[in-house]
């Protein structure tokens, strides 16, 4: 081998290769660590080219910069992109390069549907039924928030829901303010006229099938149970196969109690009704015969005051 020269020469080329390859993977490593190249300018614009209303760009660089690792040569753009999307209000973003030390990021803001679970949790939710946590003083400045709660993985069902009831009351001229599901799958709404509906469970195609012939069985009947009994109507139940019962804010019904005294006093009434007639009887005959003598006493009877409860419920 020593006595063959192309070996030998090649060989030689070969080392003073990977030499070369060594000594510039070398310096490239020291150039890309320089300060010049770490990431100190961070550009923040609205993704589908709009106004940004919550997300502003100091706050997004004070939030997300600390969060990253690396230069324009070794960040994580993955990464990168997940630390802009944990900023409050930052539903999406994308994140690249800008030579020689800077991110251009693109941000989508959520758009606040509601509230969900307890109105002091802090947790918002989306018009896609994503939950987000987000000042909710500063998300019902853009406009009134519902009130909407369900089970754990709900949320898609609820906004569903949310807009079928929509289409339900507006021959109603009202809208759901509030929509819950429980955990037996029962729903209940609030609406804008101020009645509360209950709808009953859904869990199956059937039982939708069914919800929704009672809604629009109800809705059919709204005219003739506002013209009977005003258009306060504070409480409908539509859980019955073949009807429903409401409650309405001028009705004024009498409690279990207040009918039973009632009944009291009328057996009180009949029975001094009978006494006296029959003293005014004895009365007669004794004038009939000389020298009889009879005494009334009359009583005195206060019919009782009839108080009325409110928030009766009334079955159609």
């Amino acid at each position: 081998m020593w006595h063959n020269a192309r070996l030998l020469n090649l060989i030689a080329s070969t080392l003073y290769a990977v030499v070369a390859l060594m000594a510039l993977a070398a310096g490239l490593l020291w150039l890309a660590q320089r300060p010049v190249f770490a990431i100190t300018h961070v550009e923040i614009g609205p993704m589908d080219g709009g106004a940004l209303r919550h997300v502003n760009a100091p706050s997004v660089r004070a939030s997300a910069l600390g969060k990253l690792s690396g230069n324009f040569f070794t960040l994580d753009l993955n990464a990168a992109r997940q630390a802009f999307e944990s900023v409050p209000w930052v539903r999406r973003a994308s994140v690249r390069r800008e030579w020689p030390n800077g991110l251009a990021v693109e941000v989508e803001e959520h758009e606040a549907l509601g509230t969900w679970g307890a109105p002091d949790s802090g947790r918002l939710i989306n018009t896609y039924g994503e939950i987000f946590v987000a000042n909710t003083a500063e998300a019902e400045e853009d406009a009134q928030l519902l009130a909407l709660d369900g089970p754990p993985d709900s949320e898609a069902d609820v906004i569903e829901k949310l807009e079928v009831m929509r289409q339900w009351f507006k021959p109603l001229k009202a809208e759901p303010l509030a929509v819950a599901l429980s955990g037996r799958y029962a729903w209940r709404a609030r609406l804008s006229n101020g009645m509360e509906v209950e709808l009953g469970r859904e869990q199956n195609d059937e039982d939708r099938s069914a919800m929704d012939q009672r809604v629009r069985r109800f809705v059919a009947a709204w005219p003739q149970v506002t013209q009977q009994w005003g258009s306060q109507i504070e409480y409908a139940d539509l859980r019955y196969p073949n009807g429903f019962a409401i409650r309405a804010a001028n009705a004024r019904f009498l409690t279990e109690a207040q009918i039973a005294a009632a009944v009291r006093a009328e057996k009180a009434e009949k029975a001094a009704k009978a006494k006296a007639a029959s003293a005014a009887t004895s009365a007669a005959t004794g004038a009939a015969r000389p020298g009889a003598a009879a005494t009334v006493s009359g009583t005195s009877n206060n019919n009782p005051t009839r108080l009325k409860s409110k928030n009766a419920e009334k079955t159609r």
